[in-house]
Formats: structure tokens, sequence, C-alpha cells
């Protein structure tokens, strides 16, 4: 099982996640494009610089959101209704993203995890009323996850 460091660590690589997911959506890019820019950046730094890595399972995460994305956004599309994508706070798109490939696609990590993960960081970054439409969403998901194609 999982340390507290280890949770610590997957909590910051997640909130790291979401910030590339988001610029990459304000700049309309590719969350490729934006993690490849982080990735060079980093390596330019010098000692005294900040330390603002990725780390390795932010760089996974981007990477499934990347390479899943139509699918994922096709999902989220389907099941938020009366919402659609582009109607929804930029923020709340990009951790329910993150929420539905953790539930769909990383079988390591617990359903509930992932969607306790995805309403934190809602709660952290986005409205008032986003934790309880990210927690409904994810869950509506969750259920219907074994009749799912991902």
């Amino acid at each position: 099982m999982w340390d507290r460091r280890t949770v610590a660590t997957r909590n910051k690589a997640r909130r790291r996640a979401v910030e590339v997911l988001y610029e990459a959506d304000l700049r309309s890019v590719s969350p490729s494009t934006v993690l490849a820019d982080r990735i060079a950046r980093v390596q330019q730094l010098t000692p005294q610089d900040s330390d603002p890595r990725l780390g390795e399972y932010a760089i996974e995460l981007v990477e499934g959101v990347a390479k899943h994305q139509e699918r994922i956004d096709s999902l989220i599309e389907t099941y938020s209704v009366g919402w659609p994508l582009d109607r929804m706070p930029a923020v709340d798109r990009n951790v329910l993203r993150l929420g539905v490939y953790e539930l769909l696609w990383q079988d390591e990590v617990p359903d509930v995890v992932a969607i306790d993960e995805a309403v934190g960081l809602a709660q952290q970054l986005s409205t008032d009323e986003s934790p309880q439409f990210v927690n409904g969403l994810l869950n509506r998901i969750m259920e219907l996850k074994p009749s799912l194609q991902r």
C-alpha cells in the first residue's frame, strides 16, 4: 500500500498535471506541447532557480489525458447533462479530464481515490459549485465504467 509521502507526491502531481492541461486548454494547443515546453524549461534551470519539476506521475497523467482526450471529452459531453464542454469553466473541464483518465485508464488508482482527488482539486482551484459537479459526473462515469469502451 502507499505511504503518506506517496499520497502527497501524487496529490502534487495531479495538481501540476491540471496546471499543464489548463494552460494547454487556454492556449488552444496540445497538452503534449505544453508538457514539452515545461520539461525543456526545467532542464534549463540553475540550482538557484525554484524547482517547478513536474515529476514522473504528472508527466504520465498529462500524456495519458493527451492520448485519450478525444474519448475523454466525448464521455464528459455525454454525461454532463446541460453542460457542453465549451461552456464549463476551464478548470472544471481539465479536472474532469484528469479524473476520467484516472478512472478509466489508471487501474492501480482506486476509483474512489480518483474521484476524491478530482473533487479536492475542484475545491482548491474552482468555484463553490464545482466540487459537487465534478463529484456527480465522475460518480456517474464510475457507475458506467464496466459498460464504457475505453
